[in-house]
């Protein structure tokens, strides 16, 4: 590995590396908006320029590779003269209009005008006019006159989706970004667009004039809408979520996130979800305290395996759940002792990039955590085929993927035959209106804990919005069931949870949540996964 030295400070770099990201990798942070870690290389900006001790001129930091004894300096007058030469140009047609740019806050043009800017101008003539808040695609936005021509948009639609929407038109000082004739910005991602742009001019429909990002507190996370495991940032305000963006994870997502995962989130703060426990008393559904609703189905759980055996009661999981929460559900079936457990699983379409085709963040660590039939035991369909039946005397469904998989005519079957259904959701559907009982359950952002992706790689959530109404979170729910269940003192708490399956499960041997950490944590290869 070449040693090289920036501004007095000996580096080890990797060979073939270019001078910019390793500065950057090292703390020394260098001026630029082209350069991006996930693109080609464009070398069209010009901030990124360095003084190199022997090289007759400035170099740009972002197309020169590194080699041995290289000595770089970032900081000389000649290199700030360039800086503010470049930022003089950028700003000679950009609009003065940072009070009403959703980019205020997180722009590289405003936090550079700053450091190298001049508060006089030289040119007299007036900025030129294009469009602005052109609409671009069903997601996005345009607004020409912020552009600075840095071309990552173009280069995105070019190298990561393949798509090819985005391009510079004319030459020189009419040069202008748009989309192709005919050819929206509609691809599966098209909302990274916004993320990369380092000013204003590509906007997200979904956040325009939201919110000031000065507000925003931000959560890390993993998106929930497939069994990828984006990495994520939950942006976050009053405990009210008002936008999704990729964090950087290359063993996962590298900087990118699908946009019908970035735009899943309205579902947190829904007012129709589901906040109180319900009970049916004569033929409606009533309000109830948690201990009662709790009390009911403890009852009616022990009573009919006591009565009818453990074979009568059947439990449909959800991969939406945590690790630690799905833990906590095995420990209840394996108290019941029933062999009646699978988890509905929607599946749909994938692609070649990041979306998978099963539609829950957390299908294999389900699957890992037990929750699937066993020899003896029953599967989803001959579940529901028992229940119409009348051999299931319980059903114990939690979420309603369910209802998206199983065959209608069976699920109606079943759902008029069992004697007692229990239904543990976020939202009311066709499900809540048939049951006995119904808990609601929280969603993602509101809880702490694991996923397990497709490829076994553990990774952390963390709660961004707070429950309401001191609602439990699913693993208590289930936590207070085996404390009305069984004997002793059960409680929930995630990272003691984790290290309770680290004992149980094989594959988790050793893990922690320390040891998942930002990254993940990846599963060993010989754990499998025999979905």
């Amino acid at each position: 590995m070449p040693k090289i030295t920036i501004d007095g400070r000996e580096i080890e770099a990797p060979a073939n590396a270019m001078l910019l990201p390793v500065a950057l990798e090292n703390g020394v942070h260098v001026p630029h908006y082209c350069w991006h870690a996930k693109l080609s290389v464009d070398g069209s900006c010009r901030m990124c320029q360095v003084e190199i001790e022997g090289s007759p001129k400035l170099v740009i930091a972002c197309n020169t590779p590194v080699r041995e004894g290289m000595v770089v300096r970032t900081q000389t007058p000649a290199v700030q003269n360039a800086r503010r030469g470049v930022m003089e140009l950028l700003l000679v047609n950009h609009p003065l209009d940072c009070p009403i740019c959703d980019k205020a806050g997180e722009c590289l043009l405003q936090d550079y005008s700053y450091a190298f800017g001049s508060r006089q101008t030289r040119t007299k003539e007036p900025r030129r006019k294009l469009q602005k808040r052109k609409e671009i695609g069903p997601r996005m936005i345009l607004d020409q006159e912020r552009c600075i021509l840095c071309r990552r948009c173009v280069r995105f639609c070019r190298e990561i989706t393949h798509t090819n929407e985005l391009g510079v038109f004319n030459m020189g000082d009419r040069s202008m970004l748009d989309v192709m004739e005919g050819q929206p910005l509609a691809n599966d991602y098209s909302i990274n667009t916004a993320d990369i742009c380092p000013v204003g001019a590509l906007e997200s429909k979904d956040f325009h004039h939201k919110l000031r990002v000065w507000f925003l507190k931000k959560t890390p996370s993993v998106c929930p809408s497939c069994s990828n495991g984006c990495n994520i940032t939950v942006h976050h305000y009053r405990d009210r979520i008002w936008r999704m963006m990729p964090r950087r994870n290359d063993a996962v997502n590298e900087s990118w996130m699908c946009d019908h995962g970035r735009l899943n989130y309205q579902q947190v703060g829904d007012e129709t979800r589901l906040r109180q426990p319900q009970l049916r008393r004569t033929a409606k559904l009533q309000t109830v305290a948690w201990d009662e609703a709790l009390g009911y189905v403890a009852r009616t759980l022990r009573d009919t395996v006591r009565t009818h055996g453990a074979e009568s009661v059947g439990v449909i999981a959800s991969p939406h759940l945590t690790n630690e929460e799905l833990f906590r559900l095995g420990q209840v079936v394996s108290l019941l002792g029933t062999k009646n457990v699978d988890t509905a699983l929607v599946v749909g379409q994938g692609d070649n990039l990041l979306i998978k085709p099963e539609k829950a963040a957390n299908a294999r660590g389900a699957r890992d955590m037990g929750l699937r039939p066993t020899a003896g035991g029953l599967n989803v369909a001959a579940m529901l085929e028992a229940a119409a039946a009348g051999k299931l005397r319980v059903l114990y469904i939690l979420g309603s993927d369910v209802w998206k998989v199983a065959d209608p005519q069976a699920l109606c079957g079943a759902l008029e035959k069992v004697g007692c259904l229990i239904v543990q959701d976020v939202f009311d559907s066709p499900l809540t209106e048939r049951a006995q009982v119904v808990l609601p359950s929280l969603t993602w952002a509101e809880k702490t804990g694991t996923f397990t992706n497709v490829k076994g790689r553990v990774q952390q959530i963390h709660r961004a919005v707070a429950p309401r109404d001191e609602q439990p979170s699913d693993g208590e729910i289930f936590s207070r069931l085996l404390n009305q269940l069984g004997e002793g003192q059960w409680h929930f708490e995630a990272t003691a949870v984790l290290e309770e399956i680290a004992s149980a499960v094989p594959a988790y041997a050793g893990i922690s949540f320390a040891r998942v950490g930002a990254q993940g944590f990846a599963l060993p290869e010989s754990a499998g996964d025999a979905a």
